[in-house]
């Protein structure tokens, strides 16, 4: 263990003692900083106070909704009953969004994975506006005796919206951080 014999008073003027027989007050006296130390910010450090992984843990839940919604589609339907049920719509823009929600999460550990969340975020996105085309092209061919598959198709419409919203805040974020962090 290391040892050191410093004075740790506080150095003053010594004064002599007051002879006037006048009271003066004590003589406070106490250490000031010179200067102030600089926060040490990390990398993404604004981004990150946004806290993006919270949107990709919402992208991750919509995403296994939409999954879930697929499977049920799947074990329900013929594959000639609808588009959404023949192109496996809901289980591509699921894994899709589990993806984009998991990278999202990984930026607090790995900052250069931002550029990845970027592009995955935006193909998120330009998938899920094809997903709506074909469930939009179901709806509007709909027929009355598949009434509970109408009902959970625009749910899976409603959820795609959430995700859209989702991939889009976060791209906004992303491309601000990405265009700010560029020389």
């Amino acid at each position: 263990m290391a040892c050191a014999d410093v004075d740790m008073d506080i150095q003053g003027d010594d004064e002599g003692p007051d002879t006037s027989g006048c009271r003066t007050p004590p003589r406070i006296q106490h250490y000031q900083a010179t200067e102030l130390v600089p926060e040490d910010k990390g990398p993404l450090h604004d981004l990150l106070k946004k806290q993006p992984d919270v949107l990709g843990s919402l992208q991750m839940v919509s995403g296994i909704l939409s999954v879930g919604l697929g499977i049920i589609f799947a074990a329900t339907q013929t594959m000639g009953d609808s588009l959404f049920t023949l192109f496996r719509v809901s289980q591509l823009t699921g894994t899709l969004f589990i993806i984009a929600g998991f990278t999202s999460n990984l930026l607090f550990k790995y900052p250069r994975l931002l550029p990845v969340s970027l592009a995955i975020n935006c193909g998120c996105i330009i998938v899920a506006v094809l997903a709506a085309c074909l469930i939009s092209v179901d709806l509007a061919l709909w027929i009355p005796q598949h009434h509970q598959e109408w009902k959970m198709e625009l749910m899976e419409l409603c959820v795609l919206g959430l995700e859209v919203i989702l991939s889009a805040i976060l791209c906004v974020w992303f491309a601000k951080e990405k265009r700010a962090k560029s020389p």
